[in-house]
C-alpha cells in the first residue's frame, strides 16, 4: 500500500526560517534532466536523486531541499537557469516553511 504524503504535510515538518525548494512535474522535461539537476545542483547521491525524481513524476512534486532563503534562491534560479539552457520548461518553486 502507497501513502501519498501531502505538500501541505511536508511543510509542516520544517523548521522556521527554512525554504522548501520544490521541483513540479511537467510533460517536457526528461527524467535523467531532473535527476542530473538533483545531483548537481542539490547534492543529491544517485539513489536519492532517482527516488526523487519518480516521486516527481509520480505525485506531481517533490522537495529537493530545505535551506536558508538565499541557498533557496540560488539553488532555484541555477536550475531554471540550466532548465532554459537546455530547453525545458521545469518549474521551481520556493515555499517557507
Amino acid at each position: 500500500m502507497e501513502v501519498k504524503i501531502s505538500l501541505r504535510d511536508k511543510i509542516k515538518e520544517c523548521k522556521a526560517s527554512r525554504f522548501n525548494v520544490i521541483i513540479l512535474n511537467d510533460n517536457e522535461t526528461t527524467m535523467i534532466f531532473v535527476v542530473w539537476v538533483l545531483m548537481d545542483i542539490f547534492k543529491k547521491n544517485t539513489e536519492e536523486a532517482i527516488n526523487l525524481m519518480l516521486q516527481v513524476h509520480r505525485q506531481g512534486f517533490g522537495i529537493a531541499g530545505t535551506y536558508s532563503y538565499e541557498v533557496a534562491r540560488a539553488k532555484r534560479e541555477l536550475t531554471l537557469q540550466y532548465a532554459q539552457e537546455e530547453g525545458f520548461p521545469l518549474r521551481v518553486e520556493i515555499e517557507e516553511c
